[in-house]
């Protein structure tokens, strides 16, 4: 019994940085998320800077606007990437791997509570974006968390992955 409870203690501290990551997205999205939707309830655009404007939005789609009307599916979809990366995360990883999983976590929690507690229906809510740059997709402190976490992921699988004898040899 404690040979379990050991690998249980080692599993969760492996865990530990990934979801400190993943709570600090969730948390910062779902505080900006309030804050858009009290200043930015009106429906007046705030400028900030150059094109950038905080602009609140209602996304009952997926990233860009894509497939609205979805909200039920894409919160089940949300949920299966957050037990894979949950189970992920169980294995050891370099520095990179943990905070770019914990990134993806964060930000998928952050609209997946989005889906579930702004709806009318089974997961059916919409996510609450703001941040807009007049030629982008409006988005969100979890779409930033996904993104950057994502590209973290890909750059550190393109740094490891194993080298051809032919770059090996210099050639």
């Amino acid at each position: 019994m404690s040979g379990t409870l050991g690998r249980a203690a080692t599993g969760l501290r492996s865990l530990r940085p990934s979801l400190i990551v993943a709570s600090a997205v969730l948390l910062v999205d779902q505080l900006t998320k309030w804050w858009a939707l009290e200043a930015l309830g009106d429906g007046e655009p705030v400028h900030v800077v150059w094109t950038l404007q905080w602009n609140l939005a209602f996304n009952s789609g997926m990233a860009f606007g894509r497939a609205q009307g979805f909200g039920p599916l894409i919160a089940v979809v949300a949920t299966v990437v957050v037990v894979a990366l949950l189970i992920s995360l169980r294995r050891e990883g370099d520095r990179a791997s943990t905070i770019g999983v914990g990134l993806i976590l964060g930000g998928a929690l952050g609209n997946l509570v989005d889906r579930v507690f702004r709806a009318d229906g089974f997961l059916d809510g919409s996510v609450v974006d703001f941040i807009d740059f007049q030629w982008f997709p409006i988005f969100n402190v979890a779409d930033m968390g996904i993104n950057i976490g994502g590209a973290i992921l890909v750059i550190g699988y393109l740094r490891a992955a194993p080298r051809t004898s032919d770059e090996s040899d210099g050639n």
